[in-house]
């Protein structure tokens, strides 16, 4: 293998990063390059070990180098490599794994439509909304309600979803018939409410977007159970049937985004579970596989497939939409052997028992840090904010300061992984579900120590 010196060299002169400054890193090329993983530990190039705690993008929910997962996904490649789910084509995998998904889906569903990522699984959404409410003679239902600071995708439709201006700038996105509504966000949007009076303001808004819209034009809206990368945002109780009773009073339709929630972050199967939702349509994909094969899958009611299978069928014949990738027996093979290890190894129950730990430790060492505003999360997520001021309500740090990605930088320093999350100074946690209490304890401990560093120097430089 080449040195990690001409790795680095090689990545910066060639590669084009996702959600990278462009111009920083054809400068100065990679922080690390990534060789080898184990468990909740990712091994650099130079052979430096880091603790993982954000297991990946949200995604490696089983642990690193699984040989169990590897070993399926060998032995169907042998077996059978590929095959389209064209013209009714089928393949072994792709349908067990699809009756696997309506077993155990968290309320009655019908169908499953397996596609490539979290993006394209989302934009497919949107696409069966409009399909469904073209085919039931209501063509005017095409707006979608997203809410700010939610995150979808980045295809042109699931990127104009997403609520994060970040995914906006350059791209002229969102599209007019995206409307965003108040995120669950109580330190901003809810600061001095009670928890019923701030679902009374989030129901309120959505209510007047739906007036100002009109019923007529809006086919969906589309929420995570618990926003992740917004900042991992826990709607208020009561939030969801809340908002269910306006959206059924107007023939509204609900899409679950379950990308992060799905398979088990939030101690239940689905965060659907978790926060009492009720969906139309279910978006899964990250934990669907642990990430160790691109597969996404739109799970579909009754009440949505009906009248796409009947009425859609007699008015256009066959459904025209679908990827070369859809149903690929590869993924659905290393689906299924990682279902069964969350279910044989008890993974929900070591969630629950590890995210407990996690929590007390975050607000054990946050609490009362003098950068942090609020410490929020539940179970195997969760996420620290940090502000200059929290007295009469917070206030923000200047950007350019670039707060919370300094904390990262630090605790990369002392050999633990996170992640700073857009359009705030907040940090992430989302371990691989069989990190262990120690190293819980350890990747906190890192990212106290980060803090309290930046502390000092904000205070150094009289900007806090």
């Amino acid at each position: 293998m080449a040195a990690a010196a001409d790795l680095a060299e090689i990545d910066r002169r060639y590669s084009f990063h996702p959600f990278t400054a462009l111009a920083d890193h054809e400068r100065d090329g990679p922080s690390m390059v990534i060789t080898g993983g184990k468990g909740s530990t990712l091994t650099d190039a130079s052979g430096r070990d880091y603790i993982d705690a954000m297991a990946g993008l949200w995604c490696v929910n089983v642990g690193y180098g699984r040989t169990e997962l590897a070993d399926a996904m060998r032995d169907q490649a042998a077996q059978l490599s590929y095959c389209h789910a064209f013209s009714s084509m089928s393949s072994d995998k792709p349908a067990l794994l699809a009756e696997k998904l309506i077993g155990m889906a968290p309320v009655p569903m019908s169908k499953v439509f397996f596609g490539n990522s979290g993006s394209d699984a989302n934009d497919t959404q949107v696409k069966l909304v409009w399909y469904y409410n073209n085919a039931r003679g209501k063509p005017g239902k095409k707006k979608i309600i997203a809410r700010q600071r939610g995150y979808h995708g980045v295809t042109v439709m699931s990127g104009g979803m997403t609520g994060l201006p970040g995914l906006h700038a350059g791209f002229d996105l969102p599209l007019p018939f995206v409307k965003h509504v108040m995120a669950p966000r109580k330190l901003w949007e809810g600061h001095g409410l009670s928890d019923a009076e701030f679902v009374a303001k989030l129901v309120d808004d959505l209510e007047q977007t739906i007036a100002r819209e009109g019923a007529d034009t809006i086919g969906a809206m589309i929420a995570e159970p618990l926003m992740g990368a917004g900042g991992v945002l826990a709607p208020p109780p009561g939030y969801y049937p809340a908002i269910q009773a306006v959206l059924r009073r107007h023939d509204i339709l609900l899409i679950a985004d379950e990308v992060i929630c799905g398979f088990g972050r939030l101690g239940d199967m689905f965060g659907t579970t978790t926060m009492g939702m009720e969906p139309d349509l279910i978006t899964v994909a990250k934990g669907l596989t642990s990430a160790y094969f691109p597969l996404s899958a739109c799970i579909v009611s009754e009440k949505v497939w009906r009248v796409i299978a009947d009425e859609g069928s007699k008015a256009y014949g066959a459904f025209g939409h679908g990827y070369t990738y859809s149903s690929h027996p590869v993924g659905a093979a290393a689906a299924l052997a990682n279902l069964q290890l969350i279910e044989e190894e008890q993974m929900l129950g070591k969630v629950r028992s590890t995210g407990a730990h996690l929590q007390a430790k975050l607000r054990e060492a946050f609490a009362d840090h003098p950068l942090v505003g609020e410490v929020r999360g539940q179970a195997l997520i969760g996420a620290v904010e940090f502000v200059k001021s929290k007295d009469g309500g917070p206030v923000g740090f200047d950007p350019a300061l670039k707060v919370a990605p300094r904390i990262v930088k630090g605790a990369l320093a002392r050999g633990v992984i996170g992640r700073a999350l857009p359009n705030a100074d907040s940090v992430a946690f989302s371990p691989p579900f069989i990190i262990t209490e120690a190293e819980v304890e350890k990747a906190v401990g890192a990212f106290r120590d980060a803090a309290d560093e930046v502390l000092g120097e904000l205070r150094r430089d009289g900007q806090f």
